[in-house]
């Protein structure tokens, strides 16, 4: 038996598939209460989907420098280990008691050798026991999807697959969980350009 077909049924069964749905740009524009842009702040889409292609960080790293933490705001998807790393010549004690990871790193210097893992999405704030202005953000999202918006405010989402999510944005300055934006989107090729006001 013959199963080889010819080559012209072949091209005809080709472009009688549906399309592919490509991943596109997302870019969102974020504004105060007064219209001017925000800097800094983290954009994000969740969905059932998006949860699901979830995979960690391979490295993530908050340095403590010049009594400073750098980054002061870090973003990482859910289940990534993040160091802290030492560079002072005076000790730190790195700690965090919000809900989703409490931890403590007492009097160090150097690098620490078990990292911190981030399993729970959500803000965790840090601080210094020793350096009371000392404070940083672990931002931990359930989602592949997210971006900083740039001084102009502008955030630009890249490779996002179409389909409907939720579009949020978190900034240092909000208060409570209940300030962070929610905007249901449907994302697809077309999808124009996407403005969010923080109370």
């Amino acid at each position: 038996m013959n199963l080889k077909l010819p080559h012209s049924l072949l091209l005809a069964a080709v472009f009688l598939l549906p399309p592919v749905a490509l991943a596109t740009q997302l870019q969102v524009q974020v504004q105060n209460s007064n219209g001017q842009p925000v800097a800094g702040a983290v954009v994000f889409l969740q969905s059932a989907a998006a949860s699901a292609a979830v995979k960690a960080a391979a490295t993530a790293s908050i340095i403590q420098r010049n009594t400073t933490f750098i980054p002061e705001v870090l973003v990482i998807p859910r289940g990534t280990a993040v160091t802290f790393p030492n560079e002072d010549t005076v000790r730190h004690h790195v700690y965090s008691f919000s809900p989703i990871k409490q931890f403590e790193i007492k009097l160090y210097v150097g690098t620490p050798t078990e990292p911190v893992v981030f399993e729970q999405s959500g803000v965790a704030a840090l601080g210094c026991n020793i350096h009371d202005q000392m404070i940083a953000w672990v931002v931990v999202l359930d989602t592949p999807y997210y971006s900083h918006s740039n001084n102009d405010g502008l955030a630009v989402l890249n490779s996002v697959p179409p389909g409907d999510y939720t579009l949020r944005v978190w900034h240092k300055t909000l208060l409570s969980e209940a300030d962070v934006p929610k905007q249901p989107l449907k994302h697809t090729a077309e999808t124009p350009l996407q403005q969010v006001m923080l109370k």
